[in-house]
């Protein structure tokens, strides 16, 4: 008899323990997604595309340079 009111008490308690568990995941859940966060390989895709983005700026300017001499040697 005790047994079986040891285990009814333990199944009460066990409930209110998940439905706490539940929303207190939901709750941290939600907050997550509000912060708008990026995973660290999204950022390291973009900082590759930023560095490719870069050397390509750096040979446009090297292009544009040897153009202004080629424009300032014809005068």
């Amino acid at each position: 008899m005790i047994e079986t009111l040891l285990q009814a008490i333990l199944e009460q308690v066990e409930q209110p323990k998940q439905d706490l568990e539940h929303n207190l995941r939901a709750l941290l859940n939600e907050a997550v997604t509000k912060m708008d966060l990026v995973s660290k390989d999204e950022i390291e895709r973009q900082r590759t595309a930023l560095n490719n983005a870069n050397l390509r700026l750096n040979d446009l300017l090297k292009q544009v340079e040897a153009l202004e001499l080629r424009i300032q040697n014809k005068k």
